[in-house]
């Protein structure tokens, strides 16, 4: 019995999984719009609950990805979005090799995909959070333990339990946007997560140790406070104030929103008619980046997975894939660090990575060779770009927009493209000329435009990533939005769209 077949037979176990159930009726446009500010609230409060029992010691594993894995550090949403996010890479993976053999377009196959997927969501809750907490990463809290009169232990098992529950309630929330609310559960969470860094990035005064402050504005103020002007004009003066002050991260944070807005805007847009409204015509749109930008959250969650597998085994003293530094178990050697991301000029630029005012972890590579620091930029490049383009084609073809489900889709509407026979097949046919070209191209360019962002930081140190996800899923919640106040005003729209 192959795993095909004992996931087909776990399939009635998988369905007693509870779940959110779907509307039966059309949820009008003020009720989806309140479940989601709803959840929008909640998610929120969630990330300010804290775990209790935590050692204030205990390290965040996911700090380098906490922009676009959501969540909050020491709160019980720590995991964040990451175990929806691995469970769908393990299942895309798997389908796209052919290890599971499930027909996506056909809805008895697409059912066991999704539950199936659900059973993974949980057990990667589990998988994530054990390491952490075996691992000595996140630390009980002893004085905790002793004024309770209890095992660290016990209270090691309380932080499994509450982070957990953080998990399964990110599930559930995510589902409730979904199917009752507009987009998704989890591209509304990294949205409130990224603007809510960007705008903490712009403003923050706020600096425990005292000297610059973390917030780009505040910075600009006092750098022109505490350094003569000739000194800030100077050569010298323009790079700290390019890069100490932020200026450059600015500059990129604003020219990369508006390139995804371009990039969003860009499209192939096939005309329809319908063949029993006369003079009723449409378009059929398709994107540039048609896969939108979630694909590089899978890139940049693989990757993540990786580095911290290493970072596990490093501290079981399996030490010959690199090592990492104790204060922020950050990969500073070997393999590991070749595949850890770039995420600003402090990262790629020589002198700034040897540069001890600028990179804490700077006295681990001041031996470090040149074109080690070069290579490590090179390896991220091809890791975004060609995991871009792959992780696009599994996308498209896992959630229902390749040709065939859309020909599909736009036939069972009753439309059709003028001047063609009615046929799912022509449809298809004509859909395969774009769509497979575009989604290659699409994911390429996103894997491009993480990079450039990657490599001149952004505000917040949000990452590449984060801003292009942020911008991307902004934009999608505007179209959303339109979308569903169109058919609000005219119900036939969404037949087409399979909402009745």
């Amino acid at each position: 019995m192959d795993l095909n077949d004992v996931i087909r037979s776990l399939q009635p176990y998988f369905e007693r999984i509870p779940s959110v159930e779907r509307p039966k009726r059309h949820v009008p446009f003020k009720e989806k719009f309140g479940w989601t500010i709803a959840i929008l609230l909640l998610y929120f409060i969630l990330t300010n609950v804290p775990v209790f029992g935590l050692d204030p010691s205990s390290i965040d594993i996911f700090a380098q990805y906490r922009a676009f894995f959501a969540g909050a550090t020491g709160s019980i949403l720590a995991l964040g979005i990451g175990p929806i996010v691995t469970a769908s890479i393990v299942l895309q993976l798997l389908v796209g090799a052919g290890i599971i053999r499930l027909d996506l377009t056909n809805p008895d196959d697409r059912a066991v995909y999704q539950d199936f997927q659900r059973f993974l969501v949980f057990v990667m809750i589990a998988l994530e959070a054990i390491p952490q907490i075996a691992g000595g990463f996140l630390r009980p809290n002893v004085d905790v333990a002793n004024a309770l009169g209890i095992s660290p232990s016990v209270i090691s098992f309380l932080i499994f339990i509450q982070l957990f529950i953080g998990g399964v309630l990110i599930v559930y929330m995510d589902e409730v946007v979904s199917k009752w609310g507009i987009g998704s559960g989890v591209s509304l969470f990294i949205l409130a997560s990224i603007s809510q860094a960007i705008t903490i990035g712009l403003f923050n005064w706020f600096n425990p140790g005292g000297g610059m402050p973390p917030g780009v504005f505040p910075r600009l103020v006092y750098l022109f406070q505490n350094y003569p002007l000739d000194y800030l004009l100077s050569a010298n003066g323009l790079v700290t104030l390019l890069i100490d002050g932020g200026i450059l991260a600015l500059i990129t944070t604003i020219v990369i929103i508006f390139l995804v807005v371009l990039a969003e805007g860009t499209r192939v847009e096939i005309p329809l008619a319908h063949q029993l409204v006369r003079g009723a015509r449409g378009r059929f749109p398709i994107k540039l980046i048609y896969a939108s930008v979630l694909p590089m959250i899978f890139v940049r969650a693989l990757q993540a997975n990786i580095v911290i597998l290493g970072l596990i085994l490093y501290q079981n003293g399996v030490t010959f894939l690199g090592e990492y530094a104790p204060e922020t178990s950050q990969p500073i050697s070997g393999l590991m660090y070749l595949l850890s991301p770039v995420n600003s000029p402090y990262d790629w630029v020589p002198s700034f990575v040897k540069d001890p005012n600028r990179n804490s972890l700077a006295p681990y590579f001041a031996d470090m060779p040149d074109f080690m620091i070069y290579l490590h930029l090179l390896i991220d490049a091809i890791i975004l770009i060609v995991g871009g383009i792959l992780f696009a084609i599994f996308w498209v073809e896992t959630s229902g927009m390749d040709a065939k489900t859309v020909a599909d889709q736009i036939s069972r509407s009753g439309l059709q493209i003028p001047g063609f026979r009615k046929s799912p097949k022509v449809l298809e046919r004509i859909l395969s000329r774009y769509i497979p070209k575009v989604t290659i191209l699409g994911g390429a360019l996103i894997g491009i435009l993480t990079l450039i962002a990657n490599m001149l930081g952004t505000v917040g140190n949000v990452s590449g990533t984060g801003l292009l996800l942020a911008v991307s899923i902004a934009y999608r919640y505007y179209e959303d939005l339109a979308r569903e106040r169109l058919t609000e005003m005219h119900p036939m729209i969404r037949k087409f769209l399979g909402e009745e």
